[in-house]
């Protein structure tokens, strides 16, 4: 089919969008939701039923994996002197010293409260790029390793199951 001169190129753009999204309304939510997934530029690792790129993840979807959070209390909830804790990112992020403490008396007593899962509770909107980037500022590779694992492995199947 011939197009005038302008809209040629905009029919071939959306013919080659329907090829790659025959499920017209399906192609609709991801030029709203997930507009970085419909560049046809970049090589990017589409999920398997919708071809959706997973979006960076947020706080809130790792707190969601207990095993992550476990492991991520396990190495962030003690307090040495030489090794940076959740305080320091708690700190760096902006929390009061009063907020720290309260958030450190609530660790002792009959009602244990991880101060990890608090502070990662207060800031789950953030992205866990932003989380990693403190590992590496403190230098918490194990931190760090943990959270990239994470995110290569396991966060796009568990996204995959929301697409």
């Amino acid at each position: 089919m011939e197009y005038p001169f302008k809209l040629k190129s905009k029919f071939k753009i959306l013919e080659r969008v329907l090829d790659r999204y025959p499920d017209f309304m399906h192609f609709m939510q991801c030029l709203i939701f997930f507009p970085h997934s419909l560049d046809f530029g970049k090589e990017q690792k589409p999920c398997k039923e919708c071809l959706c790129s997973a979006p960076p993840p947020k706080i809130s979807d790792l707190m969601n994996d207990e095993d992550l959070l476990y492991s991520l209390r396990l190495k962030l909830d003690p307090t040495h002197c030489t090794v940076k804790n959740w305080k320091n990112f708690a700190s760096r992020w902006g929390m009061s010293y009063d907020e720290l403490t309260l958030l450190e008396q609530r660790t002792h007593g009959p009602t244990y409260h991880s101060p990890t899962q608090e502070f990662l509770l207060r800031y789950n909107q953030k992205p866990v790029t932003e989380l990693t980037e403190l590992c590496q500022l403190y230098q918490r590779i194990d931190v760090l390793r943990l959270l990239q694992r994470w995110m290569e492995n396991d966060w796009p199947s568990r996204w995959q199951g929301d697409c």
